[in-house]
């Protein structure tokens, strides 16, 4: 059944305490910075208000002089502190940014399989790196601003109220009307913003799918279907960022409607007072600058805001990963394994991917130390499935595996699968050297286990050719290299791992004849003392298997020896037959 995390959106405590709070010290310093700068900046309105009202009428040069020191001073510090706080906030940003990666893709590799089998590998990335960009906006500056808005506009309003009491209220209406609209629309943003990450990802996992496929596009000559396909996901994402910028466009034309009426008005109040008598020149040129200080963080809060509320969709949807239980959760998982034979036994195990459609039904067979289980049906017949149970890459949902006597659900994965190896169907290399790819389960092997596993599985054979040998690059997914030299090289890989248990799926379906012939010696080598469970279509492969195990959906209708089933002449015997007519 398919896993989803639960969805809720993640809380404002639990932002500041994983957060803000470990990052108090860098963000104390900014804001001591933004507050520094702030007041420097409240140095040019009360300036100006002694330009015009005392420095110009008294023709007092002096004054002027120490007037203009002090404002090219606040323009100073204002530039440095700007300066500091952009290298000390917006770097720690990035280094949260970095860290939360780090911890998103270290969770969910950590994942089940099943997790893995109903997610696209590009919605993964797009997690991984766009969910957590928003995160900068809480420690880096776009916080620090906003705390330094408000400290701003504050002052401000103390230094409007000293002024002119009167104006000051026939301002705060207007911006009481702006706070109240913003945050009505900033709570309807977040579910857009949460839905973008979603498109996004959706988006960004058909383009990984698409390139990762581009010879089966390209053979099909379905380029045009692709390009329809992502411009329907590409438009979707511009709906949705097309709805965000309108609501946040609107906020921005109500404060600018709102407060431009509001400076109108202070306009015709001011003119009025000075024409009474009852405000100076310089009060109405002072109150009018400290009301752009105090209207500006507002105005600016409506950017800031957006940005917070993009902040807080991204963690939402990291925070549902994160709560994807791992693996490792499994409290009964508490067998340390440091050594077993490797004796296999199912007793009526049974699994399904999807609830009611049974894949495995109640099977049930002993795989002693050292034996050799060969998995023979036909396609969907659920091979595959038991040699996933096997490996532990899935759990049976009734009966038991167990391993020398031990659950193999209640042995720790780690221990297990420390000796366990893999050569599956679809033989996995990574982009790098052929050196890289086969020392990948034991990168401090020295050169002569690298060797042995190198001739174990006839690698050198075709790495001899190249003119770099082992350090030849391969190139994504091994593209560079035929199906049967990938899988030779996964055959190594497995080689050197050295492991107890060892699960062939499929291992010789991509070799020709002569590939085939070299690669069953150095197998028969590998599997020697080892617990092997082999699927193969081609029959002629496993005649020497101890036992041979027939599935048919999901049950087991023959087993036995080759020859033993070849004298039955049940269903192995027709598949065994009908493969040596072709």
């Amino acid at each position: 059944m398919k896993q989803k995390p639960k969805e809720k959106r993640v809380s404002i405590q639990k932002v500041f305490a994983t957060i803000v709070w470990p990052r108090r010290k860098h963000l104390l310093l900014g804001l001591f910075l933004i507050v520094i700068s702030r007041l420097a900046g409240l140095v040019l309105p009360g300036a100006s208000k002694y330009l015009v009202d005392d420095v110009i009428p008294s023709n007092d040069l002096q004054l002027l002089k120490w007037l203009i020191i002090a404002v090219v001073a606040a323009i100073v510090i204002q530039s440095v502190t700007s300066y500091a706080l952009t290298q000390i906030l917006s770097v720690e940003a990035q280094n949260l940014i970095a860290k939360l990666r780090s911890q998103v893709q270290s969770h969910i590799i950590k994942l089940p399989i099943r997790f893995f089998d109903n997610t696209k590998t590009g919605e993964l990335v797009s997690r991984i790196m766009s969910d957590v960009e928003g995160v900068r906006n809480l420690v880096g500056t776009g916080f620090a601003q906003m705390i330094g808005g408000i400290l701003t506009a504050v002052i401000s309003l103390i230094l409007l109220i000293s002024i002119s009491p009167m104006m000051t209220l026939y301002v705060l209406v207007p911006v009481i009307v702006f706070g109240v609209v913003s945050l009505k629309a900033f709570s309807k943003i977040r579910p857009i913003f949460r839905e973008r990450g979603k498109i996004n990802a959706q988006v960004t996992g058909r383009l990984t799918e698409t390139l990762g496929g581009i010879r089966v596009i390209k053979g099909f000559n379905a380029e045009e279907q692709e390009i329809k396909t992502f411009q329907k996901g590409v438009d979707e994402l511009f709906q949705n960022v097309k709805s965000s910028l309108t609501a946040t466009s609107f906020v921005t034309s109500a404060g600018t409607l709102l407060l431009g009426l509001a400076s109108a008005g202070i306009m015709g109040i001011g003119g009025w007072m000075i024409m009474e008598g009852q405000m100076t020149f310089g009060d109405f040129l002072a109150f009018t600058l400290y009301l752009g200080f105090m209207i500006a963080p507002i105005v600016q809060m409506s950017n800031i805001g957006s940005q917070l509320t993009e902040a807080f969709a991204g963690l939402d949807r990291t925070e549902e990963i994160m709560n994807a239980p791992l693996e490792s959760d499994d409290k009964k998982r508490k067998i340390e394994l440091h050594d077993f034979k490797g004796d296999v036994l199912f007793d009526k195990v049974s699994f399904s991917y999807e609830e009611g459609k049974e894949v495995v039904k109640e099977i049930s067979f002993e795989a002693p130390a050292g034996s050799v289980t060969a998995l023979v049906g036909t396609s969907g017949s659920g091979k595959t499935t038991i040699a996933g149970l096997a490996a532990s890459f899935l759990n049976p949902d009734s009966g038991k595996i167990s391993l020398d006597g031990n659950d193999l659900g209640e042995v720790t994965l780690e221990s297990y699968r420390s000796r366990l190896g893999v050569v599956l169907q679809d033989d996995f290399l990574f982009e790098g050297t052929i050196r890289e790819n086969i020392l990948f389960p034991r990168p401090d092997a020295t050169e002569d286990q690298l060797q042995q596993a190198v001739y174990a599985a006839h690698v050198q054979e075709f790495t001899d050719r190249f003119e770099e040998g082992l350090d030849t690059l391969i190139g994504e997914r091994g593209v560079k290299l035929s199906g049967g030299q990938r899988q030779r090289i996964a055959i190594a890989r497995a080689i050197l791992a050295d492991p107890k248990i060892l699960i062939l799926d499929e291992a010789t379906s991509n070799l020709d004849t002569e590939s085939e012939t070299l690669i069953q010696a150095s197998l028969k080598e590998l599997m020697k003392g080892r617990t092997t469970f082999v699927i193969a279509h081609r029959l002629s492969t496993i005649r020497q298997a101890d036992q041979i195990l027939v599935i048919e959906q999901g049950e087991i209708v023959e087993r036995g020896k080759h020859d033993e089933l070849i004298a039955l002449e049940g269903r192995y015997y027709q598949l065994y037959t009908y493969q040596a007519r072709i």
